[in-house]
């Protein structure tokens, strides 16, 4: 799968995330899909570094959306906790 395909798959991982952690996000919607991206990039390279689960170049592989989707939840996660107070 190539960079453009894992743009598309944090996309639509960070909307994934945020519907799982629904609320405000400092970020906004840009934020929140910037986080996205980087997180499908950040799961699928701890999936294959420390779980010893390279992800697959195929678009629709299970463990590649888990990896983004878990990627983007650690992210968005610990985007709240260090920014979470900045929209009042």
């Amino acid at each position: 799968m190539g960079i453009i395909g894992w743009i598309i798959l944090g996309l639509l991982a960070g909307a994934i995330a945020k519907i799982l952690l629904p609320g405000r996000d400092p970020g906004g919607l840009i934020g929140t899909t910037l986080i996205g991206v980087a997180g499908a990039f950040v799961g699928g390279w701890l999936s294959s570094r420390f779980l010893d689960r390279p992800v697959e170049s195929h678009f629709f592989d299970l463990y590649t959306w888990g990896a983004a989707i878990g990627g983007s939840l650690v992210l968005l996660i610990g985007y709240r906790l260090l920014f979470g107070n900045s929209r009042n």
